[in-house]
């Protein structure tokens, strides 16, 4: 997955192909490969943080990817911030923040909007489906409904 340097159709003109995120498209072998036993995800333990997001973020992109058929771009700037994905979705342009839990502090995605102003922003998460102020928060098991929250 490529760097955009700036939000604008078509995303892939305005890739960084330098920059890049490595993901692998099964997420029961990368909990395999990583050794994490299986009851351990379902547990809320403070040994499994940080890998609970690098799982979550691979399910979505794996949504992402399977939803549009093709892989979507991540956005940085100047290590300040950086927003995971930035997906199109027909003439749209969507920051999608990934958060593996309720916890949905996101000052990328704040740094984001501010500077690009979307018509719409993505904050999936285990919080229920929400809208507001331009910001839809999706549950991360309600992501393949994503193309027909974004018509709403």
């Amino acid at each position: 997955m490529c760097k955009i340097e700036k939000p604008a159709i078509s995303l892939s003109a305005y890739s960084n192909e330098g920059y890049f995120k490595l993901y692998l498209s099964d997420i029961g072998l990368l909990r395999r490969m990583s050794k994490l036993p299986a009851a351990l995800i379902f547990e809320d333990s403070k040994l499994y943080t940080e890998f609970k997001g690098v799982l979550t973020e691979n399910y979505v992109l794996n949504e992402l990817v399977n939803l549009q058929g093709d892989v979507p771009y991540y956005w940085k700037s100047r290590n300040t911030a950086e927003v995971d994905f930035v997906a199109q979705f027909d003439e749209k342009i969507v920051p999608i923040e990934v958060k593996a839990s309720v916890n949905v502090k996101a000052r990328s995605l704040s740094v984001y909007r501010e500077k690009y102003t979307p018509e719409v922003s993505v904050r999936t998460s285990m919080l229920n489906l929400k809208k507001d102020d331009g910001l839809l928060n999706t549950p991360l098991y309600m992501l393949w409904t994503i193309k027909n929250q974004l018509k709403l």
